[in-house]
């Protein structure tokens, strides 16, 4: 099991799973243990109760549900923020990782 799980929310579940490729070869290369998926913010909800969530990331197509999102976040004290537009348009695994990371020092 990897030491921080980092949840992607995007609006299908598929569009991030190249960005979820790229993190997970950048933390590699970084020799960082963690793990990343990407779910769909339809089931987001279901795989924050039921995964060891660390960190809770949102796409920026899904970022008009950060209120919502934040909220339950928020409750179980997992950091939240929107992904960086241009790391995510630009589909940069590591700047994304290292947001996510960042994410990590701030307290809830």
């Amino acid at each position: 099991m990897a030491e921080k799980t980092i949840m992607l929310v995007c609006s299908a579940g598929m569009s991030t799973s190249m960005l979820v490729q790229r993190m997970k070869k950048a933390a590699a290369a970084d020799g960082m243990d963690v793990d990343v998926f990407a779910t769909a913010a339809a089931d987001a909800d279901n795989k924050l109760a039921s995964e060891p969530v660390s960190v809770r990331m949102l796409g920026p197509q899904v970022r008009f549900m950060e209120s919502q999102f934040k909220a339950k976040a928020d409750a179980k004290k997992i950091p939240m923020a929107v992904i960086d537009m241009k790391a995510y348009g630009m589909m940069d695994g590591e700047k994304v990782l290292q947001q996510a990371i960042g994410l990590l020092d701030q307290k809830v």
